[in-house]
């Protein structure tokens, strides 16, 4: 049994192929990162941009990791999505992208 069953971002399933302007948003604009759990008993949750961990959380399982952040300057972030639990570990790299101004149009 997987650990992870789903993740989104911005509520759309990530996909790292996908167009990364559907998961964009501009500044001081909420991002929303959802990790759907699978299994029995407790995970622990972490997701980091750098060296800041932007959310941290115990989860009793089955459960979903919820994490709503933003940022104050535009530009391309690296996060990193970490989860322990009994059926295991759960590790993967998301990009953030944030724009200066909100599309025209």
């Amino acid at each position: 049994m997987k650990l992870v069953k789903l993740v989104k971002l911005n509520n759309l399933q990530y996909n790292a192929n996908r167009d990364p302007a559907f998961y964009r948003r501009p500044v001081n604009t909420e991002f929303r990162l959802q990790v759907v759990l699978n299994g029995t008993g407790e995970a622990k949750a972490t997701f980091t941009v750098g060296d800041e961990a932007l959310c941290e959380n115990t989860i009793t399982l089955p459960g979903t990791f919820d994490c709503r952040f933003s940022f104050d300057t535009p530009g391309t972030r690296v996060g990193m999505i970490e989860v322990d639990g009994n059926a295991g570990q759960y590790r993967e790299k998301i990009r953030i992208d944030v724009l200066e101004h909100a599309p025209v149009g």
